[in-house]
């Protein structure tokens, strides 16, 4: 089963475990990094706790134990996506439209591959910010990386 195969089954296990909760799936990781990882990020108003992430985990387990979908040996990781989170799906970016956010690019903008901003919108596929009241377009697909910026 290919990596992308596997994620999709997994969101929507997920997808059906929390439909009549208040956590939100954020994330599903498959990655081989010594071993292989499935990570599942969730989240909630508020920020989710421990117990949640523990009966998320519980209730995937019983599904994954039935279906038995993934052949090769993994660790099964449930938790936070964290404070310096990647957006990755446009939700994501919907969800922290005026936060600020760190973009990372292939190629060098503005002689930056790094770029600090308010994110202000998402739309046909360029990532819109506000850089001390300018705003700036980057597409999308000339980004390597995206994620809330924490400032220290």
């Amino acid at each position: 089963m290919s990596k992308e195969h596997v994620e999709n089954l997994i969101e929507k296990l997920v997808q059906e475990i929390v439909a009549n909760s208040v956590i939100e799936l954020v994330d599903v990781e498959y990655i081989k990094e010594r071993e292989w990882y499935l990570r599942i990020f969730l989240d909630k108003e508020g920020g989710i706790e421990i117990e949640d992430c523990h009966w998320v985990s519980e209730q995937l387990e019983a599904k994954l134990e039935k279906l038995d979908p993934i052949k090769e040996s993994y660790y099964l990781e449930v938790s936070s996506p964290g404070l310096d989170r990647a957006l990755r799906k446009d939700r994501d970016f919907v969800r922290h439209i005026g936060d600020q956010i760190e973009i990372t690019t292939f190629k060098p903008v503005n002689g930056k591959k790094r770029i600090v901003g308010k994110l202000n919108n998402l739309s046909n596929g360029d990532i819109s910010i506000d850089i001390d009241g300018t705003e700036m377009k980057i597409p999308r697909n000339e980004t390597s990386q995206v994620r809330l910026y924490i400032d220290f």
